[in-house]
């Protein structure tokens, strides 16, 4: 089974692209270290408060593969430093 997720976030704190990609960066090179996913900013990169971010994850059951997306989740919602406005899964 395979999900995968589209996450937009705001940043507010941001205040130039410098500041925005650092926190982007660091994101998600830890959610990439941390789970069994793998992630790329795939819309907003010029923009300084906002990006969107694609997800996926492979598995031999669609409860383990929906159980990753619901850690990475859960960590990614726990930044202070961004608000999630919008999720989208899909199952493939």
């Amino acid at each position: 089974m395979i999900v995968y997720m589209e996450c937009e976030f705001f940043i507010p704190t941001a205040h130039s692209l410098k500041e925005k990609r650092a926190v982007v960066k660091s994101m998600l090179t830890r959610t990439k270290q941390k789970f069994n996913v793998s992630a790329a900013e795939i819309e907003h990169q010029n923009v300084w408060q906002r990006t969107r971010i694609a997800f996926v994850t492979v598995s031999s059951s669609k409860e383990a593969a929906e159980k990753e997306m619901d850690h990475v989740l859960y960590y990614l919602e726990s930044n202070p430093a961004w608000e999630c406005i919008d999720i989208q899964k899909e199952y493939l």
